[in-house]
């Protein structure tokens, strides 16, 4: 029970819950032969890991809350936890890498593992190599919201062939790609043709995973005219395929319908991933960039917010939804670059 959080008094008091649901603070400090001032602070310990509530009926005593859902949600806030943790890993690992481009810019930095390619014939090459020659998979974090013409029609027919040759070829697009007609269409087709596509709010970086053995990121995520890595050391590219996977099983699938499944707060992911980022301190134009959307609409959706809670500046807002436990794991954070399986390296250094 430690792992969900609960020390040991705490589950000595849960406990007694269990077979006595309605018993007092004294009931409790008896069982236990505890001082009562020990058993209310378990109790209020209980109470904000959501385990117990204040009865209505009987004044001064607690309620059990239903313990499937009680444990369930404790479980489920240390599953996020790891995925966090995972991600902050593999995010590590992969910042790791590309420091090492930084100990040598000449072509002796360059390994079996770790290659690296700049310019966009060189890119382009790349992509095309990669993307003909996969055989199991292709895995796609698509950042920036909508795609541009000329990314979807040079992704085209590297997908193609990748779905006709029996490659499972998935995407995470972010969510806000439901407003642009093009991107949309080319997830529908995508998917007509037997790739799967899901949706997030957010993505933590750009990138393409090939059969699991070789990925293609950016150098540096800030600046893609710098050019890309393409990774395949064993170590790296297994941290990137954990960190998409767990994405992958956050993301939700993209479809016709521009509804969102709200949560239990009866926020949408989107509005969820604006809170996480303004309490994180971002700025309006990277909330905006980091979501795929307009600046206008980054702050609509923020002002929206703040009325929902009754706030009247950002930094009330961010108490409060702190205080109402709003502020959740949102999806993964951070951005980076690369598209498709066919991206263009124009868009890459365009979009990046």
């Amino acid at each position: 029970m430690g792992q969900l959080g609960l020390d040991v008094d705490a589950e000595a008091v849960y406990r007694i819950l269990l077979k006595q649901p309605r018993a007092g603070v004294t009931e409790i400090a008896q069982g236990l032969d505890w001082p009562v001032e020990r058993a209310r602070a378990t109790l209020d310990r209980l109470a904000e890991l959501t385990l117990v509530r204040n009865s209505s009926e009987e004044p001064g005593k607690v309620r059990l809350v239903n313990p499937e859902f009680g444990l369930a949600g404790l479980l489920q806030r240390q599953e996020q936890e790891l995925a966090q943790r995972q991600q902050a890993v593999a995010a590590t690992r992969l910042a790791i890498t590309q420091m090492l481009t930084e100990y040598d810019e000449g072509q002796t930095a360059q390994t079996d593992d770790v290659r690296r390619y700049i310019g966009l014939d060189a890119i382009n090459s790349q992509i095309e190599r990669l993307g003909h020659g996969a055989e199991s998979s292709v895995e796609v974090f698509a950042p920036r919201g909508a795609q541009t013409p000329a990314a979807l029609k040079a992704a085209r027919p590297l997908d193609q062939s990748a779905v006709e040759r029996g490659v499972h070829v998935r995407y995470i697009y972010l969510d806000s790609i439901r407003n642009d007609p093009a991107t949309m269409q080319y997830a529908r087709w995508l998917q007509g043709i037997g790739g799967e596509v899901r949706a997030l709010p957010q993505l933590p970086l750009r990138m393409i995973i090939y059969d699991r053995r070789a990925a293609m990121v950016p150098i540096d995520p800030e600046d893609a005219a710098r050019g890309v890595l393409v990774l395949q050391g064993a170590g790296v590219v297994t941290a990137l395929v954990s960190l998409f996977q767990q994405t992958w099983e956050q993301a939700q699938a993209l479809c016709g319908s521009r509804a969102a499944t709200a949560t239990q707060d009866g926020l949408t992911p989107q509005e969820q991933a604006v809170l996480d980022l303004l309490f994180d301190g971002h700025t309006d134009d990277v909330v905006a960039r980091k979501l795929g959307v307009s600046v206008r609409t980054g702050r609509r959706i923020t002002a929206d917010l703040m009325a929902r809670l009754g706030a009247r500046s950002r930094f009330q807002a961010g108490a409060l939804a702190m205080e109402g436990g709003w502020l959740g794991s949102g999806a993964t954070a951070g951005e980076g670059t690369g598209e498709g399986v066919g991206q263009d390296a124009g868009e890459v250094r365009g979009d990046a």
